[in-house]
């Protein structure tokens, strides 16, 4: 059930970096529902053109690494020049794995932080004079990690503090001429290659659940309806601003430890 009616985004190009799987292939194939040309892009061409056939309504696959600027901006051209100036752009590309800072090489560090944060920089950056001004609208895909700090993600954890306030930064910046830029911090998400990762187990699963306000992880298609919110002329006054959609887990832990939960108190 979505609050959004049909053909919301016809006339509106958007460019989704990371948008090839999980999350950010949930928001592209919801844009071109609502009436949007899509071009999605990652670093696997392959795995970017079946993301674009798995869409359809026209969308189109490109390749680029995001750590690498020309590269990007190239890819931003080929969708300007596909279907004209950019409405919307999300930089969703994100690296992340397990591991204890004292386990993790400083390679390791820097990757996840040259993926996170400099490819938001270099998407946001690179795409800055193909958008459709006034009224183009950025969005920054960006996690719970960023305001709490979490064991084994010291990467993630830097790396997501610093692309929220260069959603901050460049709300600022960019307003003056027309153009919105927002985040969105997804909570715990099932079937993404992040939860995979973070929880492989129906025990972990469990433990992760219990804790979280709304007892359940959240499904892609609750954060594509974010991300049309944020695009959206209901949301023409929003600007640096990061909308968590995490069923409330950034709010602490939820546990219930009275045995009374969900009673209310007279």
């Amino acid at each position: 059930m979505s609050a959004f009616k049909d053909n919301l985004l016809a006339g509106k190009t958007a460019f989704i970096a990371g948008g090839t799987s999980g999350i950010n292939l949930g928001i592209a194939k919801r844009y071109a529902e609502l009436g949007a040309k899509v071009a999605v892009a990652g670093r696997n061409p392959e795995k970017a053109a079946n993301a674009a056939a798995e869409i359809g309504h026209g969308a189109i696959g490109l390749s680029c690494d995001v750590r690498d600027f020309a590269a990007t901006r190239a890819a931003l051209e080929a969708a300007v020049a596909q279907f004209g100036k950019l409405d919307i752009v999300i930089s969703g590309a994100a690296g992340n794995f397990v591991a204890p800072a004292l386990g993790m090489s400083a390679n390791g560090f820097k990757t996840v932080v040259d993926i996170d944060l400099n490819g938001t920089f270099n998407v946001f950056r690179a795409c800055y004079d193909l958008l459709n001004l006034p009224g183009a609208s950025l969005i920054a895909i960006t996690a719970g990690q960023a305001v709490n700090p979490a064991m084994l993600q010291a990467h993630v954890c830097a790396a997501k503090a610093g692309i929220n306030q260069l959603i901050r930064v460049l709300a600022m910046e960019w307003g003056p001429s027309g153009v919105r830029v927002n985040g969105i911090s997804p909570g715990p998400i099932a079937g993404t290659e992040g939860m995979a990762r973070l929880s492989p187990t129906p025990e972990s699963d469990r433990a992760i659940t219990e804790r979280i306000a709304l007892r359940r992880f959240g499904e892609v298609g609750e954060v594509a309806e974010s991300a049309v919110f944020l695009v959206s002329d209901s949301a023409r006054y929003v600007t640096g601003t990061i909308l968590d959609c995490d069923g409330g887990s950034q709010l602490g832990d939820a546990r219930d430890r009275t045995g009374a939960q969900g009673m209310g108190v007279g």
